[in-house]
């Protein structure tokens, strides 16, 4: 790994390889709708599917009834739309996803569906979106298709924080996201939006809240990248422990980062704790690189890291959220040291 650092193709290539603009490449986008029972998700779809931004989107619905319903509330407005049904595609379809994703864009190809170039998967509401993320990982062909490029979770603001206080499903789904979208406002007074707002930023202090009224809501909340300078700017964002053993946090580091001890360290992190990273993502400014390069691992898998082109915010500070269960900050960094004290002796 070491000497493949430099190995340059071209000028205008990194360490890395060619420097996109966008962390997808060429890939085509995926937007990850996810939200507890009754949230509100199919409204907020949509929404999004009748704005300008929402063309050209294919959907897959996944239901965990034997009947689906929520599909053809969105297929007249979707350029195509996929049922998973009976099931839920954190668990006993994750092969139908990958099957439902290649058909997709196979059927596209062959001119059997019309042009789309954005996929949106509506989740069921008992769903784990950790797996999820996790399938485009774990499919080297699909990863190469397709990029997860935003996890939104839906709550709302009537039986949220009472959903939150039983339901293990609904707090993971929090953890997990990249935006945050609460509905039913309307229905709530102010008071009980400002306790669920507040419970919401304990749970997930990176994500961004947003309010939907009738699934009214900026498409682009819908589908920007999560490496826009969503991630933490500048400072140290303190360790939050969360219920069922959840715990996150986020690593800062203003110097440029050497990247075989970083490697070295994620290596060994994954080989003892694999299965309790639950997702850990992140900018870093590495030597050698003039742009971010964006690193992403869910659980023993690590995502190929890219270069941008640029920096979102033209902030240099490495920055790096981890998600993890019963995986602490001190122990995350005490390794790090550890190990960049080895290489550099």
């Amino acid at each position: 790994m070491n000497d493949t650092l430099h190995l340059f193709p071209s000028r205008a290539a990194g360490p890395f390889g060619r420097r996109v603009k966008h962390a997808r490449g060429g890939r085509i986008p995926v937007t990850i709708v996810t939200g507890f029972l009754g949230a509100g998700k199919t409204t907020l779809l949509r929404q999004f599917l009748a704005s300008p931004q929402g063309r050209g989107t294919a959907v897959i619905v996944n239901e965990f009834g034997a009947i689906g319903i929520d599909d053809a509330l969105v297929r007249d407005a979707a350029e195509a739309t996929v049922l998973l049904g009976n099931g839920c595609a954190c668990c006993v379809t994750r092969s139908d996803l990958q099957v439902a994703l290649r058909r997709l864009v196979a059927e596209r190809d062959r001119g059997l569906l019309p042009p789309f170039g954005r996929i949106v998967i509506e989740t069921s509401g008992l769903a784990d979106p950790g797996p999820i993320l996790q399938t485009f990982a774990t499919d080297r062909a699909l990863g190469a298709a397709f990029h997860a490029e935003v996890a939104v979770a839906v709550v709302d603001a009537v039986t949220g924080l009472a959903t939150l206080d039983w339901s293990p499903e609904a707090r993971k789904q929090i953890i997990l996201a990249d935006r945050l979208v609460i509905t039913k406002t309307d229905l709530s007074d102010a008071a009980a939006t400002a306790r669920l707002t507040e419970r919401l930023a304990a749970l997930n202090p990176r994500a961004a809240i947003d309010i939907a009224v009738n699934g009214a809501l900026d498409p682009q909340r819908l589908i920007a990248a999560a490496d826009d300078g969503a991630l933490p700017r500048t400072g140290f964002a303190a360790e939050a422990a969360h219920a069922d053993g959840i715990v996150s946090f986020v690593l800062t580091d203003t110097a440029p980062v050497a990247w075989t001890p970083f490697a070295r360290m994620m290596e060994t992190l994954t080989a003892l704790r694999g299965r309790d990273l639950l997702r850990v993502k992140g900018l870093l400014d590495v030597a050698g690189c003039r742009g971010p390069v964006l690193v992403q691992f869910v659980q023993h898998l690590a995502h190929p890291p890219v270069e941008l082109a640029a920096w979102p915010d033209g902030d240099r500070t490495s920055r790096l959220v981890f998600i993890t269960r019963g995986v602490s900050e001190t122990s995350v960094r005490a390794l790090f040291d550890a190990v960049r004290a080895v290489a550099e002796w």
